[in-house]
């Protein structure tokens, strides 16, 4: 009889036991919780109402309704939409591409403090923008740039504050940030796959092409979108090259709030920014299931 009711204790006392912790895990993470609501679900709440919101600047009445989200899809700002989704798109795809090699080098590199080393600054330099990026470019690169005199590089047509001058400062800080996205998985592929590729009298180029490639592909395509989103959202260094000579869609954001709009769409910019969210959104959901995928074979 007693052996019975310990048995009955215990069963009872184990669904309690997982109660309370998981009541302790909500207690702990509850100023996380409202810290992130504060911060994040507020000011989103404040940008949704005023994306639909329209005044009316005789009556000063304001009235929910899509003109706002009509408007950011046309003229101007449809195009500096689009110049934005180009130039991240590019600035993405060929940051991928030059940080694969240069990951795969520091991975296979003998040299712990050389590749220490790398990691580090890519550390640093991927979060290395705004004003000072662009002008230590200017300084180097621009008109008047000291490489720029020194190599005779505007008798060749180069032009720092066109499309492909801002591709280059971008990639000044989107290629470390792939170097620091790839490594981990470059690390997580197995030297025994490589050599059963090796005794099956596979190449490197057909090892990398049908084993190491495949495996990585989820992990590369994440770093293009991860790189896509930060591109995308980068103002600061834009603003300070270029100006409003290259449409992006941050820069309109920035004039609209400015005032540079017309009587009636005070609030284009809030909508613009929606748009930017709606972009971001899809961005995280084609980024996390790909790195759930990767994660899976590089465990």
């Amino acid at each position: 009889m007693t052996t019975t009711l310990t048995r009955v204790d215990t069963a009872t006392a184990a669904p309690l036991k997982r109660r309370r912790r998981a009541v302790g895990g909500w207690l702990a993470v509850l100023p996380l919780l409202v810290f992130t609501a504060l911060a994040f679900g507020l000011p989103a709440l404040a940008m949704l109402n005023g994306a639909f919101t329209v005044k009316d600047p005789a009556t000063g009445a304001t009235s929910y309704t899509a003109d706002n989200l009509t408007n950011s899809l046309q003229g101007a700002y449809f195009t500096a939409l689009l110049g934005s989704v180009k130039l991240s798109a590019v600035s993405a795809a060929l940051g991928a591409l030059l940080g694969l090699p240069l990951a795969q080098a520091v991975v296979t590199s003998r040299f712990r403090a050389l590749r220490e080393a790398v990691l580090t600054a890519s550390g640093v330099l991927a979060n290395f923008g705004g004003v000072p990026l662009a002008f230590a470019f200017v300084a180097t690169l621009g008109n008047a740039g000291v490489l720029t005199r020194h190599l005779g590089l505007s008798d060749k047509g180069w032009d720092l504050y066109s499309f492909w001058g801002l591709v280059l400062v971008y990639l000044y800080f989107l290629i470390p940030l792939m170097v620091l996205t790839i490594t981990p998985a470059l690390e997580g592929l197995r030297s025994q796959w490589r050599e059963a590729a090796q005794n099956n009298g596979a190449t490197t180029a057909q090892y990398w092409r049908h084993v190491a490639l495949p495996v990585l592909l989820p992990t590369l395509l994440g770093g293009f979108v991860l790189l896509f989103g930060s591109a995308f959202a980068a103002y600061a260094t834009a603003a300070a090259m270029v100006g409003s000579s290259i449409p992006l869609v941050t820069l309109q954001i920035a004039d609209a709030l400015s005032g540079n709009v017309l009587v009636g769409q005070e609030n284009v910019a809030l909508a613009l920014s929606l748009d930017m969210v709606l972009v971001a959104g899809l961005v995280m959901a084609v980024y996390l299931p790909l790195q759930r995928r990767s994660a899976r074979w590089l465990a």
